[in-house]
């Protein structure tokens, strides 16, 4: 488990699922392509294939409980092989970790893919009611309005077990991408992967971090940002939000907070060369 503090926020990774293989995904991040970055190490396996990592981030703000992304979930049928109808102890760990889901005051919901929105629900009595049942859940209204329709295939099976559940609960709350949660926490617009796509942003005692999100998926993308998920909306606006948040936070203290970065998960950004590499 790993765990940062940001003034007076403490952040606290809670995992899901790591595993190597990243091509699907992300094309060019071939072993030849991840060998070619000299510090890339950290975030690939024995055998040189990225890593990634599905988690939750908890944030405990002064008087505030705050869910960052909730992962794939159990008992849901998912097209990816490995995230099919999973059984882990995903909620014995969150308890684990110190952060009982009853204290949880919201959850904020970087984007609504698969692999972010799947603990908003579980499985109770076979019905799909809300995991954080003391939680409002914050999302983009954009990024809604985006998917709100979708009925079919895997966003449609999503829509159903893991979106419209808390909405027919009443739990959710549609705001702007630059939401303010609290005095430390914030939404940052980073559109591109989707629409409404947003990361988080952290504040306290003259501390700064951030929440990627999916605007990258892995550390390589910040030595070749021209490296496009398969899973971008577009592709264009996606790389420019790469490139300026790569420009906006490189060479500051700002501590950068990988969505599904494996390995050390967070570090700082700078300058390597004519390029830029994760300083974890």
């Amino acid at each position: 488990m790993l765990r940062w503090q940001i003034g007076d926020v403490r952040v606290t990774r809670i995992q899901e699922l790591e595993a190597p293989g990243l091509k699907w995904l992300l094309p060019d991040a071939t072993k030849e392509n991840l060998a070619g970055i000299d510090w890339i190490g950290p975030y690939v396996d024995a055998n040189g294939e990225g890593m990634a990592s599905v988690h939750t981030l908890v944030l405990e703000a002064p008087g505030r409980t705050i869910v960052v992304d909730t992962c794939i979930g159990n008992d849901k049928a998912r097209g990816i092989k490995g995230w099919n109808m999973l059984q882990t102890d995903f909620l014995e760990r969150f308890e684990q970790a110190g952060a009982g889901v009853a204290s949880v005051d919201a959850v904020l919901c970087t984007h609504m893919h698969v692999d972010h929105v799947g603990w908003n629900t579980r499985l109770v009595d076979g019905r799909w009611v809300p995991t954080f049942d003391n939680a409002r859940y914050l999302m983009a209204k954009v990024e809604w309005e985006h998917w709100k329709n979708e009925a079919d295939g895997e966003q449609g099976q999503v829509m159903a077990d893991s979106i419209r559940p808390i909405f027919d609960a009443d739990r959710v709350d549609l705001v702007s991408t630059d939401h303010e949660v609290c005095d430390e926490v914030w939404f940052e617009p980073t559109p591109g992967h989707t629409p409404g796509h947003v990361s988080v942003r952290i504040s306290s005692r003259g501390e700064e971090a951030v929440i990627t999100g999916d605007l990258m998926h892995h550390p390589s993308q910040i030595a070749c940002p021209h490296w496009s998920s398969n899973a971008d909306s577009d592709t264009e606006q996606a790389l420019a939000t790469r490139r300026d948040f790569i420009a906006r936070y490189a060479d500051t203290p700002t501590l950068v907070i990988g969505t599904h970065f494996s390995g050390p998960t967070a570090g700082r950004l700078v300058r390597d060369g004519d390029a830029f590499r994760l300083d974890a």
